[in-house]
């Protein structure tokens, strides 16, 4: 994540306005959000629906880096696979516990 970033903003610099490198930081925030509700606040339910914006912002991250270095978006996907399989694991806590 962090070399495809650099890649990025190798490119791009830190400027107002920097889309994909906002994405990036939404993203990073969001994953981090993601672990309070689960563990902190023991809400499965809401982590679900958080989880599925992570990976919506994923997404809109990958599409963003691929517009400036292809290589950049390609070294997220183990991310988004992993985020993939995190939110399966998630709903399947959810629905076990209600």
């Amino acid at each position: 994540m962090g070399i495809a970033a650099w890649l990025v903003w190798k490119q791009t610099g830190f400027r107002a306005g920097n889309v994909p490198l906002g994405l990036f930081g939404l993203q990073l925030v969001l994953n981090a959000a993601w672990s309070w509700i689960f563990f902190g606040m023991h809400r499965p339910d809401l982590a679900f629906i958080e989880i599925l914006v992570l990976w919506l912002a994923i997404v809109a991250t990958m599409w963003a880096f691929f517009r400036y270095s292809r290589l950049a978006g390609w070294l997220l996907t183990p991310y988004l696979a992993w985020v993939s399989f995190a939110a399966v694991l998630n709903f399947t806590i959810w629905r076990m516990n209600t």
